[in-house]
């Protein structure tokens, strides 16, 4: 599986509109393109997040994912508007996987 954490530093109030726009970006790739999903994540600074998107190889996650879809292009552009950068931090595959998506139950 791999593994791609993006910062991204958003504008000024915009918090809300970048996550929800976000979310529906990413609601696309996992439809469309094959990925397992995402995870965005805050941070100490109000206007830095990180996000973890899983795939299911590099391969997967590099080829070009061209979408035609008019609600992907949308919320893409307003994703973008409330950026001041983003990047990819880091590209990782797994390499020892203990992450559960509930806790023990004692």
């Amino acid at each position: 599986m791999f593994i791609a954490l993006y910062e991204f530093k958003i504008k000024p109030g915009t918090l809300a509109e970048f996550r929800e726009a976000w979310l529906e970006v990413t609601k696309a790739i996992y439809k469309h393109c094959g990925s397992f999903g995402s995870r965005l994540h805050t941070t100490e600074s109000p206007d830095v997040l990180m996000g973890y998107a899983q795939w299911p190889s590099r391969e997967h996650w590099a080829k070009d994912h061209a979408l035609s879809d008019e609600h992907y292009d949308l919320f893409r552009q307003k994703m973008r508007e409330c950026l001041i950068e983003s990047k990819t931090v880091y590209e990782m595959e797994v390499s020892d996987d203990y992450l559960q998506s509930s806790p023990s139950q004692p």
